[in-house]
């Protein structure tokens, strides 16, 4: 009788290897299948899903949690070309779940494809894994940080409870990723609330004009319009209502129109030019 084989797992993020969040989503499924944790070697907020030129440096040794040994490979490059070529070069297959995350602050409304921890999730994604992308508010003081401050607990409580439902069941039909933001009071008995992601920006890049006129960008800070906010977004369920929001998303771009209707205007456009 063949051994029935373990789950592979692939635990990913952009703060970086040696990023506490990661450590957390790591021991929430250690004993759920095979763990692999593969990430950039620093930390990579904001990435987006860019691919470097060159061919990273990776850096393998394994990482010790309970007492387990999980395999770690850190790649110097983004985090989805650590995601592309730790699936290329190193695991063993094709993982049966991919985490991202948890990640050093949330990520929520329009902006959220300038996260690394999200398009890592999409990276895994194309290749037609069920994704994960998993972030706990926190003060931006702490986004670019690896803060023993910051309590992963309630998070990983969550990205526990998904990691077992996509396991046991897959995806639902037409998901790719689901994207988790747990706010910084939750606890494990926070309620949960399926969502759509804000076409607001949550975050913003303060501009300030000197008296030569001359413009300079300031970071980013919050900002969001309350009179417009959708009730059914991840922006509102985290921001306004505090509870855990989890995001169904699709890496399908093209968008849902009447093909031959549009098809049709476009042949009118073309013919009044003439």
């Amino acid at each position: 009788m063949t051994k029935k084989q373990l789950p592979l797992i692939l635990v990913t993020n952009d703060d970086g290897i040696a990023s506490l969040g990661l450590l957390a989503a790591v021991r929430c499924v250690l004993d759920l299948g095979e763990v692999w944790a593969v990430a950039p070697l620093v930390q990579q907020s904001g990435q987006s899903r860019s691919m470097p030129n060159g061919d990273p440096m990776a850096n393998e040794g394994t990482l010790t949690v309970d007492g387990a040994q999980v395999h770690a490979i850190a790649f110097d490059t983004s985090p989805a070309k650590a995601v592309r070529h730790g699936l290329l070069r190193f695991l063993p297959r094709l993982p049966d779940l991919a985490i991202s995350g948890i990640n050093y602050g949330e990520n929520l409304g329009n902006c959220i494809t300038i996260s690394g921890t999200v398009c890592a999730a999409i990276e895994a994604a194309s290749f037609g894994i069920p994704a994960l992308a998993a972030s706990l508010e926190t003060e931006s003081k702490y986004h670019f940080s690896n803060s023993a401050d910051i309590d992963f607990t309630a998070a990983a409580s969550f990205v526990r409870r998904l990691a077992q439902h996509v396991l046991a069941r897959g995806m639902p039909p037409g998901v790719d990723l689901l994207k988790l933001d747990v706010p910084r009071n939750a606890t494990p008995d926070t309620p949960c609330r399926t969502t759509r992601v804000s076409r607001q920006p949550y975050f913003v890049s303060p501009v300030t004009v000197d008296e030569q006129g001359r413009k300079t960008v300031h970071g980013y800070a919050k900002a969001v319009d309350l009179e417009t906010l959708e009730p059914d977004s991840d922006i509102y369920a985290v921001a306004v209502d505090r509870v855990v929001s989890i995001s169904p998303m699709t890496i399908d771009l093209t968008a849902l129109v009447d093909m031959p209707r549009l098809q049709r205007l476009l042949t009118l456009a073309d013919e009044s030019r003439v």
